[in-house]
């Protein structure tokens, strides 16, 4: 049975930290998979994450902070790649979450079917509660074909003593009409008819006569005790019709709470182009969707977590209803943009001091400066550098024949199209050197490489690069029409990666 705790969902001023294990009211930049290794077992009670998937959407985006134009993708060019990079990430949620805790995983349908299987395979198909359809849109612009209006939420616990407060939403006009049709004449209130009685006979009070009505012989029990009926009577809910029928009970509109909720949530807009909330972020979700969700699995300080938090919807949300939070993103914009939305969202002032005394919040991890990357092991450098770019690091830091990453660009297609699981053909190599100015000879090795892979694009990182380098990269290109993009440790550092790419 499902934990249900009755909480005041006002906001509660969460008061120093409720773990000794883990920091909250933290948002992380970098990879997730390596903030996560740090996180003790079992010390989160909420999980929400949407991460990004390969969607054919290129997202030229104005950020209300800077007005700055920046170069979204989805990185991931075929399902078998993204489920590859989200396992061991959801291994670490599944770790990290509270045996009563609550598991959300917002995704589209690219490869929602794909990521149930994974799910089920590392909570086990038993704690899967249930798939929340949301309607984002109520129109799709598909010139062929069912339009796709919908995303999915997949919610999962580790046991069944899972955290759960009953939600409800608003009763429509049209039902409020038909089902609420009588008035009280002293009030003026809307009410409906609802059983004083319920089927079968019971031993107790509820089954003695009251007011002359044996309820026994009807097959039948009163749903309160005789003396709470004349109480009921006496303040004007209970209903007496003519000719001796059952009595009934008045149930008010305004004392309703409305509908429970069901598994389709038609009734929360996505934020829209003129919508207030709207940063600018591609995949910004609405905050009553968050709302809903923090509400529903989770109690005043207990911890939430959202590992992909982009521009920090889930982190406002749980700040706004008293939870502690910790959001973990790659992107330095969007933890800049999530600490600004904080500040002036909630209020919140982003100050290592306030934060050891419970009452600010702290950003870490934000990309390092050249210095400290030219002093960090090669291997951690090339990771940096392949994550920076959205690409995928090797596996083996040994044997890479001359390639560090890989990028899967979202114009990829199958290679073959009766296995939608197969890698993509399409990717491109990414070549990392930790030098202070790469020569001819780094880039003559890497035209070896790309003429070997047979690619049409590549990638190299460095701090600089001689000028004889970058003649040879345009040698190349004229050559052979395979070009090489070279990025420094700046461009990355001053996220300008986008603009080099346009």
């Amino acid at each position: 049975m499902a934990k249900k705790v009755a909480k005041s969902e006002k906001k509660v001023q969460a008061a120093g930290k409720p773990s000794s294990f883990v920091d909250t009211r933290v948002i992380y930049c970098g990879d997730n998979l390596e903030q996560l290794k740090n996180f003790p077992d079992q010390c989160v009670d909420l999980i929400y994450i949407d991460p990004p998937f390969n969607s054919n959407r290129n997202y030229e985006v104005f950020w209300g902070e800077t007005k700055e134009k920046r170069s979204f993708e989805d990185r991931h060019a075929s399902t078998q790649a993204y489920i590859d990079f989200m396992r061991p990430r959801c291994v670490e949620l599944h770790r990290v979450l509270k045996n009563t805790g609550s598991f959300y995983y917002h995704c589209d349908w690219h490869a929602s079917h794909y990521v149930k299987i994974m799910l089920d395979q590392i909570f086990g198909q038993n704690q899967f509660q249930a798939e929340l359809v949301w309607k984002r849109t109520t129109a799709h612009g598909d010139t062929r074909g069912y339009g796709h209006i919908t995303d999915s939420i997949f919610f999962y616990t580790l046991s069944n003593d899972f955290t759960w407060n009953r939600q409800t939403r608003p009763y429509s006009e049209a039902h409020i009409e038909s089902s609420y049709r009588q008035v009280d004449p002293e009030s003026g209130k809307r009410f409906m008819l609802a059983d004083l009685t319920g089927a079968g006979t019971r031993n107790g009070e509820t089954g003695l006569s009251w007011r002359g009505i044996d309820v026994t012989a009807k097959n039948r029990h009163w749903i309160r005790p005789p003396t709470e009926l004349d109480r009921m009577d006496s303040e004007g809910t209970i209903y007496w019709p003519p000719k001796g029928s059952m009595p009934r009970y008045k149930k008010f509109l305004h004392e309703d709470t409305g509908m429970p909720l069901d598994n389709i949530w038609t009734d929360i807009p996505a934020v829209g182009s003129q919508s207030a909330e709207r940063l600018g972020y591609p995949t910004q979700k609405p905050l009553a969707l968050l709302d809903r969700i923090v509400k529903a699995s989770s109690n005043p300080n207990d911890i939430v977590l959202d590992a992909f938090c982009g521009c920090g919807t889930a982190l406002v949300a749980a700040e706004n209803l008293g939870r502690q939070w910790i959001g973990v993103d790659i992107s330095p914009t969007a933890c800049r943009v999530m600490a600004k939305r904080l500040r002036d969202v909630c209020g919140m002032k982003e100050d290592e001091k306030l934060w050891r005394i419970g009452r600010g919040f702290a950003v870490r991890d934000l990309p390092w400066t050249e210095e400290q990357l030219r002093k960090i092991p090669h291997f951690e450098f090339e990771n940096w550098a392949v994550i920076a770019l959205g690409g995928m690091p090797n596996k083996a830091q040994v044997g890479d024949m001359g390639i560090d990453g890989r990028i899967y660009p979202v114009s990829a297609t199958p290679k073959k199209r009766e296995d939608e699981l197969e890698f993509m053909d399409v990717w491109y190599p990414i070549q990392v050197k930790q030098k202070d100015k790469v020569g001819r000879p780094d880039i003559d090795s890497f035209e070896a490489v790309m003429t070997r892979e047979d690619r049409s694009k590549g990638f190299f990182v460095s701090f600089d690069y001689s000028q004889d380098a970058l003649s040879e990269i345009q040698a190349f290109f004229k050559k052979s029409g395979r070009s090489i993009v070279a990025l420094t440790v700046k461009d990355i550092l001053d996220e300008q990666i986008a603009l080099k790419l346009a």
